[in-house]
């Protein structure tokens, strides 16, 4: 059998055609959950499917005393664990053959030379060409240090027609200022085609296939405009609370953490023109110019709002307050749930509010970006007949259960004229046989094929900053959040949000 045939890879299987060159991907933070729980069984499950190159090496960074046999043994668990295709034998070897670490500290230029001295040796035994990903899965904090030891070391400085990039996790940054200080430090070492933010939300299928619903269907396209949509509704819920995590969200919160990146990029995905085409620059065009065409609102009070979760019953069990969490301030003002209300001032959506929403311990774990159209201009029903029918509306559900579903009125059986609301749902699990990618098996595939598609751009995460940062300074400045109880759908402050404008927000 070749190095990494794959009995399991339909050659007809066109969602991840493309295989990697000659390449190594080196993790700093290796250790961290990430890694473990994400990063290294998507290495494997892209290797598992045969697109990764017969002598792919991964190397392991962090301060832990291990052999190369330590870390492959690390990596086995976490595959185990976390992988999405089955575990076979014959590609765990070929793949464990090019693992290897390198232990010691960010500011250790020992431990750096041995880095650059393992690399260059992969080059020579497993044929990774000088081509190397470093993959910063660690705290923003500690970024501008690695970046300067690779460039203190050579390991930046592509030769040959070899490829150095670099892979930079959110957040980036926490307002413009912060975004603006890592952007100088990144593009004074990389240039901005080896740069890769990554977003995952934008690795997933269902976010891919807002464009492909858009512009590749002659019955959505025309509608998608003012003149038919009355508001758009961006969500992302989570069942959960804080999990430990104080530490990193206690000053950030869910504006930062969420709408800052994941939504803001939804919104420019649902809300773009068509792209000349679908390579990186053109796509980057149009994100940029929605984003930079956001209308903030005048009322900042009438149509923000931040809230805390307090203690509540969440899936049958008691849940404490965002206040009460281990490591929290408890005087802290960090918001766990945020709703803004957002214009675009361009033709297609002048006049279309645009609503973002946001929290941790909801109702429920869902992502979904809905398209509510206007009612009828004209109705020739009796206003009974039409009493339980709502609005139409077109919703793409991200997670957990992708897909989409368009919400209709169709008259009810019998022999009187009752018109009632009705869906028609594509469901990803249904439709098709084979499963979906995990997000960072696309991402980092993309990184290693130089592919920046699925990858904001500096533009996009500046301009996300410029509308963010307004309102966090406005929160900062005017009161305390408001208050909501765990397992609820937010605070009522939100409902009335809409209710002002006539309007409710959905029940996922």
């Amino acid at each position: 059998m070749t190095p990494h045939a794959n009995p399991l890879r339909d050659p007809q299987d066109r969602r991840l055609p493309r295989i990697a060159g000659p390449s190594s991907l080196v993790i700093f933070g290796v250790t961290g959950d990430l890694s473990r729980k994400k990063l290294m069984p998507a290495v494997y499950d892209l290797a598992n499917r045969g697109l990764l190159p017969p002598g792919f090496s991964l190397v392991g960074f962090a301060r832990r005393d291990w052999a190369d046999e330590d870390f492959a043994q690390v990596v086995h668990d976490a595959v185990k664990e976390h992988a999405r295709t089955p575990f076979r034998e014959e590609v765990w070897n070929q793949l464990a053959e090019g693992f290897r670490f390198v232990p010691g500290d960010f500011d250790d230029d020992t431990a750096f030379a041995k880095l650059r001295k393992t690399i260059e040796e992969l080059d020579e035994v497993r044929g990774t060409g000088g081509n190397y990903a470093f993959y910063l899965s660690i705290p923003p904090k500690f970024f501008s240090t690695v970046i300067g030891q690779l460039k203190e070391h050579g390991l930046a400085e592509q030769e040959g027609g070899s490829w150095r990039r670099v892979v930079v996790e959110k957040p980036f940054g926490t307002d413009l200022a912060t975004a603006r200080q890592l952007n100088a430090v990144v593009s004074e070492v990389f240039a901005q085609e080896s740069v890769f933010r990554i977003d995952h939300y934008l690795g997933k299928e269902t976010v891919q296939n807002i464009l492909a619903f858009r512009f590749s269907n002659a019955m959505f396209e025309p509608v998608w405009n003012c003149n038919y949509v009355d508001h758009v509704q961006i969500t992302m819920a989570e069942d959960i609370g804080i999990g430990g995590r104080a530490g990193y969200y206690d000053g950030i919160g869910a504006a930062r953490d969420v709408i800052q990146n994941h939504l803001l990029q939804l919104l420019a995905l649902t809300a773009m023109e068509e792209p000349a085409s679908f390579d990186a620059d053109a796509l980057a065009a149009e994100k940029t110019k929605v984003l930079g065409a956001v209308r903030l609102p005048k009322d900042l009070g009438r149509d923000t709002v931040r809230a805390q979760y307090t203690a509540g019953w969440q899936g049958g069990a008691k849940a404490v307050g965002y206040l009460e969490e281990e490591g929290t301030d408890p005087d802290s003002k960090t918001d766990t749930y945020a709703a803004i209300k957002l214009g675009i001032d361009n033709r297609r959506w002048a006049g279309v509010p645009f609503y973002l929403r946001t929290g941790k311990r909801l109702g429920r774990r869902v992502t979904e970006i809905a398209v509510v159209f206007q009612r009828a201009p004209h109705s020739p029903f009796d206003t009974t007949a039409t009493e339980e029918l709502g609005s139409n509306a077109i919703v793409i559900r991200v997670q957990p259960d992708e897909g989409v579903t368009v919400r209709f009125g169709s008259k009810v059986p019998g022999t009187s004229m009752e018109i009632r609301d009705v869906s028609m749902d594509f469901a990803y699990g249904e439709s098709f046989t084979e499963s979906s990618p995990e997000a960072y098996e696309r991402l980092i595939l993309d990184v290693l094929l130089g592919d920046s598609n699925l990858f904001p751009r500096t533009e996009e995460v500046e301009l996300s900053w410029k509308i963010l940062d307004p309102i966090e300074e406005y929160w900062d400045k005017n009161g305390k959040p408001a208050r909501y109880q765990a397992g609820t759908w937010g605070p009522v402050e939100a409902d009335e949000m809409l209710e002002r404008d006539g309007r409710s927000w959905r029940r996922p």
